[in-house]
């Protein structure tokens, strides 16, 4: 029998919706029906994927799509959050690929069908290979073609779409896919990382401008993930290396969007490091949002480090964790709510992505999964606290639907709430699908 979820009354509402996320090359598969992504091309280079697995089948949703929003449906939620392929949609000489269009359109019309709010997001990391050997996120031209995608799309998609996000984590694309190297392209130096960073919202910027002419009616806004900083000690080296942590890391992102400017931190930049902003380009980015989308999973802490400014730790010994090794802090959702309504005229904000990953196993036909549950609960209510403090959040979605390709992890973590059979592609609700399932017909009942 499912745990029964105790949820705070402000989430208790049909007019909050509670959805589920997915995104395209983790879910998806079908790579014979679009053009090579940069996750297409990192799989293939030695060690870059842990399993050295690849998303060339993944959970076959191309196929199994409809069983899929069948499933979203039946567990009751109210919306589903989930990306497009840009290599499926636009071939590499420019043109439309209709076929990879025609799947979208009928996901669309199938979520509506079933009564499912549409969350579309527009880049969820895979790059069309063809971009990135012209410059990738280092060539200015590539927000212009993101733009030029976004049009075909959404005049594709008029009428079908409740939300639309520009873009899904630029962090991870500029940082860990041009700085560090740990994701696609694989890229690896720090004149790299801010420079992907400021074509990335630069391209949210010139989308924000196509949603507002194609799809005016349409919420429309970005999505960012935060890592909140604590420092290590109460010294004021450590003190000021969390505030840099979080200068790099969370506000080199929001406060080009929320602000109009770069942090501080930018004119100590090395000047190989800077990017290159030119005039209009903060304009752009800043324009209004109709919301800021959070994704949240852990918390950190740091120390002053003399070589790098700052050391990010590892979760204090005895600390609970997920299967990332992550730790699990829900307090740390609502301090940074708070710390973000505190240092900006916030717009409202959806919760995007909250979840962790579990060592999940089938055992007799079920997987018992109650570390999630408890998370998922937790989190929930620390999103009702920051609400009741003043924060306006209007939607969560839970990640992810299915386990799938966890990017550089392959296949080895599952953060799905249902279990998927890589082998046979069976669909299995968990006990936190179950637990969510029950809280929310119950909800829809009150």
């Amino acid at each position: 029998m499912a745990k029964t979820l105790k949820i705070d009354q402000r989430l208790n509402s049909d007019f909050f919706p509670v959805g589920v996320a997915t995104s395209s090359f983790q879910i998806e598969g079908g790579r014979e029906g679009r053009e090579a992504s940069i996750w297409d091309t990192f799989c293939t280079k030695p060690g870059a994927v842990k399993d050295g697995s690849d998303g060339a089948i993944a959970c076959d949703h191309i196929s199994k799509w409809r069983e899929d929003v069948d499933l979203v449906a039946s567990l009751g939620f109210d919306a589903y959050r989930f990306s497009v392929s840009w290599p499926r949609v636009i071939k590499a000489c420019g043109s439309v690929n209709q076929d990879g269009l025609a799947f979208y359109v009928a996901l669309l019309n199938g979520l509506k069908e079933r009564g499912l709010k549409a969350y579309v997001t527009l880049y969820h990391w895979d790059l069309p290979e063809y971009l990135e050997e012209q410059g990738g996120w280092l060539n200015r031209q590539t927000a212009s073609e993101f733009a030029e995608y976004v049009d075909v799309v959404s005049k594709a998609f008029s009428g079908l779409v409740d939300c639309y996000a520009t873009l899904n984590e630029p962090f991870c694309s500029a940082y860990l896919g041009y700085e560090l190297g740990v994701h696609a392209p694989g890229k690896v130096g720090k004149q790299y990382g801010k420079k992907a960073a400021h074509n990335l919202l630069l391209a949210h910027g010139m989308a924000m401008q196509v949603l507002r002419r194609n799809a005016p009616d349409v919420t429309s806004g970005i999505v960012l993930n935060f890592t909140p900083y604590y420092a290590a000690s109460l010294s004021e080296n450590d003190q000021t290396a969390a505030k840099l942590a979080h200068d790099h890391h969370n506000d080199w992102y929001v406060r080009p969007v929320l602000a109009g400017c770069y942090p501080d931190i930018l004119a100590s930049l090395p000047e190989e490091e800077r990017p290159e902003v030119h005039e209009g380009d903060l304009a752009l980015i800043s324009a209004p949002i109709d919301y800021l989308g959070v994704n949240y999973y852990t918390r950190s802490f740091v120390k002053e480090c003399s070589q790098d400014y700052f050391d990010i730790l590892p979760p204090a010994k005895g600390k609970p964790v997920s299967a990332m090794g992550w730790e699990i802090f829900p307090n740390a959702l609502r301090d940074l709510l708070l710390q973000l309504h505190r240092d900006y005229d916030l717009p409202p904000v959806q919760i995007t992505e909250n979840g962790m990953a579990c060592d999940d196993a089938l055992i007799n036909g079920e997987v018992d999964d109650p570390v999630r549950v408890q998370y998922l609960q937790d989190h929930m209510n620390a999103v009702a606290e920051a609400m009741e403090a003043g924060v306006n959040v209007t939607a969560y979605f839970v990640w992810s639907l299915l386990d799938n390709f966890e990017w550089a992890e392959g296949y080895l973590k599952r953060f799905g709430i249902v279990y998927v059979d890589y082998d046979t592609q069976q669909r299995v609700p968990k006990q936190s699908a179950l637990a969510l399932k029950q809280w929310l017909t119950r909800r829809k009942c009150v």
